[in-house]
């Protein structure tokens, strides 16, 4: 099922869903800022992060304090869906 076409938020694992959570509060972080805040194994968040790409609701940029980094960040339909689901639970 990974990487489907028609995978949604609710189809992936609790780790995936713990990151998109993170990010939605933090904002832009690196990898090591979700493993700090998320604490789980670096292994973990790279996976939850690939699962997110994936799907189109996190993107990845170059982090130019430190190139050998990346940052991450909600892209614009995860933050439309994230005000679709406050807008349904009002």
């Amino acid at each position: 099922m990974a990487g489907t076409d028609d995978e949604t938020l609710d189809d992936l694992p609790p780790s995936a869903k713990l990151v998109f959570k993170v990010l939605e509060y933090n904002g832009t972080l690196t990898q090591k800022g979700i493993v700090e805040e998320s604490m789980l194994s670096a292994r973990t968040v790279r996976y939850a992060l690939e699962r997110l790409e994936g799907i189109g609701l996190v993107e990845e940029d170059v982090y130019f304090a430190d190139a050998r980094q990346n940052i991450y960040e909600l892209t614009a339909a995860a933050e439309a869906a994230i005000e679709d689901s406050e807008a349904i639970a009002d």
